[in-house]
């Protein structure tokens, strides 16, 4: 609620069930609406309900004073810059010096802008993936068209940048998610995972190693590395299967994956589990990582297991891009 005092001094004010707002020495710059975003605006609401307008490193620059806090010991630019893009840039160089995830309000009180303009700029952020959204906690970080831009990240090693996307998946199909590291030395290593909270789940232990050519990813790396038939069948002898496939349909499933870029086990590894997999390639087209969606047969349609199947060569393309740059992609 308003205070009476401040209704009396303030004519020009304007309520309505979503957005509160008014002009004057005070502002209230909370923005809500009835949706997802609910939960992240909440606690600015009941932690910062009304607070003294100062002039701020925004408004300096959008308004093109000297302020020497914004531009050092410079002269302040002859024109004046794109508000909406320094705020952008404020918000990234507050999570890139973020130690932990942080909500809305974190970034708002770091970077001194408002917690709606700040909403909005971090949800553009997360569409282009130069941020990244963690659901569970309404959270963000830096997401993985930062690696792109950059030529490499002080400090965060690879499955840290593509855990966001692992919990992304997770979550939009209800299953285990699984990153592989694939190694020179002919083997897969499970590196990292993400599991909804609520679907009944494989668990699989990090630091698990299979062969480099078993399962859904087995085939994809196959499919990469384009062996010669004699070459993979003496391979594909040496496998250990629940439910072995033959040589011919293993064969025909590594040239699907070419062609589609992801790769479908279906009870063959491991019985009554499904496995998804698509393949991370470096710029040389060599393999360096996969990620599978594991789950217990009957739990998800064919149409939808095709659908994580195209998402996951999505993530994989992009990952590949973002970390090894070139011409990266999946096979």
């Amino acid at each position: 609620m308003l205070s009476p005092n401040i209704v009396g001094r303030y004519q020009n004010i304007f309520l309505y069930p979503a957005i509160i707002l008014f002009t004057g020495q005070l502002e209230l710059d909370f923005f809500f609406c009835a949706d997802d975003a609910a939960d992240e605006f909440r606690e600015h609401i009941t932690a910062r309900p009304v607070c003294i307008a100062q002039p701020t490193i925004r408004e300096a620059i959008i308004h093109n004073t000297e302020d020497q806090s914004v531009y050092g010991n410079d002269a302040a630019p002859a024109s004046k810059d794109v508000g909406a893009v320094v705020n952008a840039v404020h918000i990234l160089r507050f999570l890139s010096s973020a130690t932990a995830r942080v909500g809305v309000a974190a970034v708002a009180r770091g970077t001194g802008i408002s917690p709606s303009t700040c909403f909005n700029i971090l949800r553009t952020l997360a569409r282009a993936r130069f941020v990244a959204f963690h659901s569970a906690d309404k959270s963000y970080t830096l997401g993985l068209a930062v690696a792109e831009m950059a030529a490499g990240m002080i400090g965060i090693g690879h499955a840290e940048l593509i855990r966001p996307e692992l919990e992304r998946l997770a979550l939009n199909y209800d299953m285990l998610i699984v990153l592989w590291r694939v190694t020179e030395n002919g083997h897969l290593v499970l590196i990292d995972r993400a599991h909804s909270h609520t679907a009944v789940r494989v668990e699989m232990r990090i630091g698990l190693r299979v062969p480099q050519l078993i399962g859904a990813i087995g085939r994809c790396v196959a499919a990469a590395l384009d062996l010669p038939s004699s070459e993979l069948r003496r391979r594909f002898s040496t496998l250990r299967w629940q439910s072995p496939p033959s040589f011919e349909t293993y064969a025909a499933d590594v040239a699907a994956a070419r062609e589609r870029g992801w790769a479908i086990d279906d009870g063959q590894l491991y019985r009554g589990i499904i496995t998804v997999a698509a393949l991370v390639t470096d710029g040389n087209r060599q393999p360096r990582f996969g990620i599978s969606g594991i789950t217990i047969s009957g739990q998800h349609s064919l149409e939808r297991l095709a659908e994580l199947g195209n998402d996951l060569r999505e993530v994989a393309e992009v990952v590949g891009q973002s970390l090894f740059r070139g011409t990266a992609g999946t096979r």
